[in-house]
C-alpha cells in the first residue's frame, strides 16, 4: 500500500479538529487524512494545542499565541511511525514549551508528552495545572457518551473489574491510582470512552508511573471533555532544569460495537508499545521456578541452595517439564535465609549481593544448569524498596528518602531522582545479571512512595521528587534495554500494580497480581478477563493440575507452581496441561471477547466465558467456566469476529466431540453445555474443510 494512498479512517477526528480550531476539539466523523500533511499544517503556529498549562497565573492558550514557535518532524527507521516536535518559548524569561507528538497511521492513533525547560537565567514563574491532553470532542449524534474502563489491582478478586459509567454533565468523572503506583486501586490507567452511537470512540492510555489523573465530562447534547496530567504539581524550574509529563496516547476507531476499539488496542499495544528483540514483537514466557516456596519459616526462595536449584532443574528436565524460564522468585540475597533472626527476603531487601552461603559459586552455576536444559534464566529484584539497616542503607544513606513523620518505620525509598545514585544502580544491577548468567529481569515494588516524594519536596516544589523518580525509573530501565538487547523485563509491584502506557512499552506483568497467594481460579479467571480488554500480555501462577484450575490461571503468559517432588501429584497431568497450554498460547495475543457480559464477576454462581479470534486464518478458542454454585448447565453465548457465510468446525478439546455451524449461526446463538458445577470447557473451531 503506497504512504501517499494511506486510509487513515478516524484519523480526520484526531488530526484536523485536534489542531484546526481555535480550541483544542474534535469530531468523531470518518474521513480520509495523510496523517503527516494533517499534523504538520493543522499544529500550526496561532492553533491552541490539545494541551494546556498556567504559567505565572496566566493560561497557556492565552500565552503560546504570543511565544515563538517552531515545528520540525524527526527522523525515524519504522515507516508506519511519523514523528514531530513542536516548540514553544516565552521571551524574555526563556520557558521552554517541547511536544513530542507521535503518529500512527496504521491505528488512527497519536501520542504526545511534553517537555518544560527554563532556558532563562533565574528560576522561572510557577508552572501549574499541567494538562497533558485537554480537549472537546463533539459527537455527530445527541446522546450519552460511555466510558468503558477497569479496576485496578487490590490484591483482590475484583482486580481489573471491567466497569462503565455515563458521563455526565454536572461533575467530572474522575480516575486516579493510589499510593504512587499507576495502576493501584480503584482505575487502570487505560479506558475507551464510547460517542452516543456506541459505534465510534477513542481508546486512551496514559503512561505514567506515578500519580495520574483523568477528568471526563459530557458538555451539552453531544460533547465530552478530556483532561488527564499529574494529580499534585505546583512548582517552578531552575536555570537549565527540565522535567517531562506523563504520556498520552489517543486511538480512534469505528466498528459494530466497542470492542472494536479495545480489540484494535491490543493490536496497538503489540505492535508500538510491546518490547521488541532484534526488531521483532517478544512474547513472554512460559515459566517455573524452583519448586516454589520453602518450607515455613523459611519464605519464597529464602532456603533454598544452589544444589537444590539445580537439582530441581534436573528434574523437571527428567519430566520432560523444561520451561522456556526458570524463574528464581524473593530470597537469594544475603540475611534472606537468617529465619532463627526473624529475618526473611521482604524485610532484607537492600541486601543486594547474592548469599554466599547458599550460592558459593553465586548463581552463575544455577544459571548454567538452565542454560544446559535449553531455558532462560530469569531473577527477582526490588532495588526501591531498602530496609533500615540493610547494606545499602548503611553504605548509601544520602540515596535514600525516609519518612520524617514515621521516624520508627522499616522502609527506606531508593532514590532514583538523584542522578549519581541511579547511575551507580544502573551499573550495580547490570553487573549482577551479567556475572551471574541472568537473561531476564525482574523488578518488584512493595511499597507506596507517594508519600515519601511528598515529604521531600522543596518548599514551592510540589511534585518534583515524583517527576525525578518516576523519569529515573525509566532511565534505569532504559539502560538495562540497552545493555543487554535481548532483555525482557517482568514489571511487579505487589503484583500488578504499576501498569500504564510507559511501563508497558518497556515489560510486562508476569504476575499481574498477588491474590494469586489465595488459590482462587475464579478470582483468576476475572482477572483475566478484565484485563484482556486492554493489554494483551501478562500473565500468573498456578498451583494446581486440573483442567478448571489450571484454564482458570491461563493467558498470554504462565507461571507452573507445581511441586514435582511431593506425592500425590502426577507429571503426566502436568505434560498434559503444558501441551494444552502451548495449542492455545497464542490465541492469546488476538482478537478477544468476552462472552458473559461484565456484571459482578466475583460470584461464584455464574457463568465465565470468552472468545479468542484469529482474524488471519479464521480459527479461534473458547473458554468458559461454570462456577461451583451454578444451577445451570448451559449457557447460549454469541461468537464474533467470524465470517457469516463460512462453515466453522467447532471442537470440544475435552470429548472430542465436534460440530458444524456457519458463522451466522455462531453468531447468532451457540450453546456452552457442562454437566458438573465448578468444571470447565475449551473448544477450538476452524473454518470446515
Amino acid at each position: 500500500m503506497k504512504r501517499t494512498a494511506i486510509r487513515y479512517s478516524f484519523l480526520i477526528m484526531l488530526i484536523l479538529p485536534l489542531f484546526a480550531h481555535g480550541q483544542a476539539s474534535m469530531k468523531m466523523s470518518a474521513g480520509q487524512v495523510d496523517a503527516a500533511r494533517w499534523i504538520e499544517t493543522r499544529f500550526a503556529r496561532g492553533k491552541v494545542p490539545p494541551f494546556s498549562f498556567v504559567y505565572g497565573d496566566k493560561s497557556s492558550k492565552s500565552l503560546l499565541p504570543g511565544w515563538n514557535y517552531s515545528m520540525k518532524r524527526l527522523p525515524g527507521d519504522d515507516p508506519d511511525v511519523v514523528k514531530y516536535l513542536y516548540t514553544y518559548t516565552e521571551r524574555p524569561s526563556g520557558l521552554k514549551v517541547e511536544c513530542f507528538v507521535t503518529g500512527f497511521p496504521a491505528f488512527d492513533a497519536v501520542e504526545w508528552v511534553l517537555h518544560f525547560t527554563n532556558t532563562g537565567k533565574s528560576d522561572s514563574r510557577v508552572l501549574e495545572q499541567v494538562k497533558v491532553v485537554d480537549l472537546d470532542m463533539q459527537a455527530p449524534a445527541a446522546g450519552d457518551f460511555t466510558l468503558y474502563y477497569a479496576d485496578g489491582n487490590h490484591i483482590s478478586k475484583e482486580d481489573f473489574h471491567p466497569r462503565t459509567t455515563v458521563l455526565s454533565t454536572t461533575e467530572p468523572f474522575r480516575m486516579a491510582p493510589e499510593g504512587g503506583r499507576s495502576s493501584q486501586g480503584d482505575f487502570l490507567p487505560f479506558f475507551n470512552l464510547t460517542a452516543p452511537s456506541g459505534k465510534e470512540g477513542v481508546v486512551v492510555g496514559i503512561g505514567w508511573t506515578g500519580m495520574w489523573y483523568a477528568d471526563l465530562t459530557k458538555t451539552g447534547d453531544r460533547g465530552a471533555t478530556l483532561v488527564s496530567g499529574m494529580k499534585t504539581m505546583r512548582l517552578y524550574l531552575h536555570p537549565d532544569e527540565s522535567i517531562r509529563t506523563p504520556s498520552i496516547s489517543l486511538m480512534f476507531w469505528n466498528g459494530d460495537d466497542r470492542m472494536a476499539g479495545h480489540n484494535r488496542f491490543r493490536r496497538f499495544v503489540l505492535a508500538h508499545h510491546t518490547r521488541k528483540v532484534d526488531g521483532q514483537m517478544q512474547k513472554y514466557p512460559l515459566c517455573s521456578g524452583f519448586n516454589y516456596r520453602d518450607p515455613a519459616p523459611c519464605t519464597e526462595y529464602s532456603c533454598l541452595t544452589a544444589d537444590w536449584a539445580i537439582a530441581m532443574v534436573k528434574r523437571y528436565k527428567q519430566f520432560e517439564l523444561v520451561p522456556e524460564v526458570f524463574w528464581l522468585d524473593a530470597g537469594w540475597h544475603t540475611g534472606a535465609a537468617d529465619y532463627k533472626n526473624g529475618k526473611s527476603w521482604a524485610n532484607t531487601t537492600g541486601n543486594w549481593t547474592v548469599d554466599t552461603t547458599r550460592f558459593p559459586d553465586g548463581l552463575k552455576p544455577v544459571a548454567d544448569a538452565v542454560h544446559e536444559t535449553g531455558a532462560k534464566f530469569m531473577v527477582w529484584f526490588e532495588p526501591e524498596r531498602v530496609i533500615k539497616g540493610t547494606q545499602w542503607a548503611v553504605e548509601h544513606p544520602d540515596w535514600m528518602l525516609d519518612l520524617p513523620s514515621e521516624p520508627d518505620g522499616t522502609y527506606l525509598l531508593f532514590d532514583l531522582g538523584n542522578k549519581e545514585a541511579r547511575e551507580w544502580l544502573c551499573r550495580y544491577i547490570g553487573d549482577l545479571i551479567e556475572q551471574n548468567g541472568i537473561d531476564y529481569y525482574r523488578q518488584d515494588f512493595n511499597m507506596e512512595p507517594d508519600k515519601y516524594w511528598a515529604a521531600h519536596d522543596e518548599a514551592g516544589r510540589t511534585g518534583m521528587k515524583e517527576i525525578r523518580h518516576v523519569e529515573g525509573l525509566y532511565a534505569f530501565w532504559d539502560y538495562l534495554l540497552e545493555r543487554f538487547p535481548g532483555l525482557l523485563i517482568d514489571n511487579c509491584a505487589s503484583g500488578g500494580r504499576r501498569l500504564d502506557l510507559e511501563t508497558t512499552s518497556r515489560s510486562a506483568p508476569l504476575w499481574r497480581s498477588d491474590y494469586y497467594h489465595y488459590d482462587d481460579p475464579d478470582g483468576y479467571q476475572g482477572h483475566t478477563y478484565g484485563l484482556n480488554f486492554f493489554l494483551p500480555i501478562h500473565g500468573t501462577g498456578i498451583l494446581q493440575t486440573d483442567e478448571y484450575s489450571f484454564r482458570s490461571s491461563i493467558s498470554s503468559a504462565l507461571i507452573y507452581n507445581w511441586k514435582i517432588t511431593e506425592p500425590g501429584v502426577s507429571f503426566l497431568d502436568m505434560q498434559e496441561r503444558v501441551k494444552e497450554y502451548q495449542e492455545v498460547r497464542d490465541y492469546y495475543y488476538e482478537d478477544y471477547y468476552p462472552l458473559t457480559g461484565c456484571e459482578d464477576l466475583t460470584r461464584d454462581n455464574i457463568w465465565l466465558a470468552y472468545q479468542l479470534n484469529r482474524p488471519s486464518d479464521g480459527t479461534g478458542i473458547v473458554v468458559a467456566f461454570r462456577r461451583a454454585a451454578n444451577p445451570d448447565g448451559s449457557i447460549t453465548v454469541r461468537l464474533s469476529g467470524l465470517d457469516a457465510a463460512k462453515r466453522y468446525d467447532v471442537r470440544n478439546r475435552d470429548t472430542g466431540e465436534s460440530v458444524v455451524k456457519t458463522g451466522a449461526e455462531l453468531a447468532s446463538g451457540f450453546e456452552l453445555t457442562l454437566a458438573e458445577p465448578k468444571s470447565s470447557l475449551l473448544l477450538q473451531y476452524k473454518p470446515a474443510e
